[in-house]
């Protein structure tokens, strides 16, 4: 594995532990921010290893699956995990929007995010070992 990819992947790994602990401090509006960054970080490594650069400077996440060669490898629900992911990065850091996410996300919710984050991770270290 190249320095590249096992950079990012050292990131997804340290910040899948920040997202755990914030689900259990229940800070569940970081803990989904975290996990939009786990799954964003995970996609980079796949851009980094299919393109032997480094990955652009963007979040959107569709663009990264697609740069790194995986967005039609993904299942519907990897898919789905995305379009959930999506507004947590983006919206959580205005005022107008952020009371309004928060306010969806419940600790049951956010455990299966997790559990989906981490699965989505999991994943992504297998692809990227073929």
């Amino acid at each position: 594995m190249s320095d590249k990819v096992a950079y990012w992947l050292d990131l997804c790994d340290d910040d899948l532990l920040t997202a755990k602990a914030l689900l259990q401090s229940k800070r569940l509006l970081h803990m989904g921010f975290f996990c939009h960054m786990i799954v964003e970080k995970s996609l980079k490594a796949a851009v980094a290893k299919q393109t032997d650069t480094i990955p652009p400077k963007i979040h959107d996440l569709p663009k990264l699956a697609n740069l790194g060669g995986l967005w039609d490898t993904l299942s519907d629900e990897q898919k789905e995990l995305i379009k959930t992911l999506i507004p947590l990065q983006i919206e959580t850091r205005y005022p107008e929007y952020k009371e309004r996410i928060a306010s969806t996300l419940s600790v049951e919710f956010c455990q299966k995010l997790l559990t989906e984050t981490e699965g989505f991770l999991c994943w992504i270290k297998k692809q990227l070992e073929k």
